[in-house]
């Protein structure tokens, strides 16, 4: 009797817990087993260079390298690679950032207990696997403008609660400038204040706090 190919796994992701249940459900298929578990991102780009595994999921918030820098570093060294992220963090932007960096899924936490197996062999077949809602939430923000790195910095400022003259002080410009991007900032993001431009940034991914 010939054996089932097996699609090889690697699991990145630094909450323990959590990992183990990935590598128990994907060990539990016949056809699938995991071949290393990394912590962060760095960990991750090593075990990848070690196994050459078929299939990455990925978490995106670790400590040291982030899954979106792992990612990059390891399709730029292994073009082929089929990496799947996962993310508690439906944000459009977040999406977005994955996907440019060579990821082939987005597979939000939630649904791990129902989408996780067939998101793996979705992967190894060559397909691409994004959620829904998170497809929907890409589709509605399409065309608009991206916020720029230096108004990134002044919202994540804003989320501290700093004001505008501290602001200035901290980026080294003045708050006159401070006040043109934080009015660029709410035009781009239909926000009608400080607070609520940072919870859209926040829910979209912009902000990472």
């Amino acid at each position: 009797m010939t054996e089932r190919p097996t699609i090889k796994v690697l699991t990145v992701d630094d909450h323990p817990l959590l990992r183990g249940g990935i590598s128990g459900a994907i060990n539990a298929q016949p056809d699938m087993s995991v071949v290393a578990e990394a912590a962060d991102g760095d960990e991750a780009i090593a075990s990848f260079r070690l196994h050459r595994p078929d299939v990455t999921l990925m978490d995106i918030r670790m400590p040291k390298t982030n899954g979106i820098e792992a990612i990059s570093a390891i399709r730029k060294e292994f073009p082929s690679a089929r990496i799947v992220v996962l993310t508690t963090y439906g944000g459009d932007i977040q999406a977005l950032r994955a996907f440019k960096a060579g990821a082939v899924g987005y597979l939000l936490k939630s649904m791990l207990r129902t989408e996780l197996i067939d998101t793996v062999r979705l992967a190894h077949a060559g397909m691409k696997r994004i959620p829904p809602e998170i497809a929907q939430e890409m589709a509605v923000h399409a065309g608009e403008d991206v916020l720029t790195i230096r108004e990134i910095e002044v919202l994540r400022d804003v989320a501290k609660g700093s004001s505008n003259k501290v602001i200035a002080m901290r980026l080294a410009i003045s708050e006159h400038t401070v006040k043109g991007h934080l009015k660029s900032i709410l035009s781009k993001l239909d926000a009608s204040d400080r607070t609520h431009a940072v919870m859209i940034a926040l829910k979209r991914g912009f902000l990472d706090l």
